[in-house]
């Protein structure tokens, strides 16, 4: 077979894969559409006639009487999708993205989140990374919606005034659990298990990033430096370079990383990009400290912590109350 009959029989097997996609995406479109039906029809029927869960048994096994090889329709399934309407029937932005999730992505957002902005979040960030239901349960249980909120909450005034939208994007807390790292680690091992893992760190931090090297070099003047781990952001449009600490977060460390950030504007992005942004990944913080190094900050950095076991879900839940709580107490104050 020669190089043109490749590239012929190439480009036919291409339009067979888009087909099926399309065909994927058409069917998962009808069958959340007949869930929402179905779940509509229930909800009414319990308003209106009294409905119960008996009278929902009953049309279970009607249905199974009826068409015997359909599967999915057990009276546990349609008291779902009277949960499913109910619960978006009020919002039409929402509502209108379902289709876009399988019926199993839908449900594990649907039971993990406690309310509506969790519910939005989550719905729009696994449409935009296309998430399987393994990385969605994944992003769940690590209390992503969590950790993003609070880093919204914390970026510094230098990284909002960017031309770049940066909300949704950085994570207070990164979760490394994957890496499987001792407690007692060098930050040659981190380094070395991040780009060891480099697919499962990027599930982390968002599909959007592009890793572009990794200690990679710089060179001002006649010395030679290097950036821990290079990105490059599909959606920001900008370099982000990740700069990391087995210990606690000090100001010396914000230095550095300014001086990278400067070199990377000068130096590596191109006209079109927009200013670079640092993450400055540190085993530990404190808050207060980091408010303070921040304050005088010019510098469009993100100061961030990980670890290397899953945190409980409920434990960033009170973090990010106490949080609020920590911010109405202020605004009162200024009152």
């Amino acid at each position: 077979m020669n190089l043109e009959q490749q590239q012929n029989f190439s480009e036919i097997v291409h339009l067979i894969s888009s087909s099926k996609q399309k065909a994927f995406s058409s069917v998962n479109t009808i069958l959340i559409e007949l869930y929402w039906n179905i779940g509509e029809h229930i909800s009414k029927k319990t308003i209106k006639e009294n409905w119960g869960k008996g009278i929902v048994q009953e049309l279970a096994n009607f249905i199974a009487q009826k068409e015997p090889n359909l599967q999915g329709f057990t009276a546990r399934n349609l008291w779902r999708m009277k949960q499913f309407y109910e619960t978006y029937q009020g919002n039409e932005k929402l509502s209108t993205l379902l289709t876009q999730l399988s019926w199993s992505n839908n449900l594990l957002i649907l039971s993990a989140s406690k309310s509506e902005q969790e519910r939005e979040f989550y719905v729009n960030l696994c449409i935009k990374e296309r998430y399987s239901y393994r990385e969605l349960e994944r992003q769940i249980k690590s209390g992503l919606y969590e950790r993003t909120m609070l880093a919204n909450k914390k970026l510094s005034s230098a990284v909002t005034q960017l031309p770049q939208d940066s909300t949704n994007i950085f994570r207070d807390i990164y979760s490394l659990e994957f890496l499987g790292l001792d407690t007692l680690h060098s930050e040659k091992d981190l380094q070395k298990s991040l780009v060891s893992s480099l697919r499962d760190f990027i599930i982390e931090i968002g599909k959007d990033f592009c890793f572009m090297g990794q200690e990679y070099k710089l060179q001002v003047g006649n010395k030679d430096f290097s950036v821990d781990l290079l990105f490059y952001h599909r959606e920001l449009q900008c370099l982000v370079a990740f700069e990391l600490k087995i210990d606690e977060f000090t100001p010396a460390y914000l230095g550095q990383l300014e001086f990278y950030l400067e070199a990377l504007d000068k130096d590596v992005k191109k006209e079109y990009e927009n200013p670079s942004i640092g993450v400055l990944l540190c085993r530990q913080k404190d808050d207060e400290v980091v408010e303070y190094a921040m304050s005088r900050s010019l510098s469009p950095t993100v100061i961030s912590q990980y670890e290397t076991r899953l945190i409980p879900k409920e434990l960033l839940r009170q973090k990010l109350n106490q949080f609020y709580e920590h911010l109405d107490e202020q605004k009162s104050a200024l009152i």
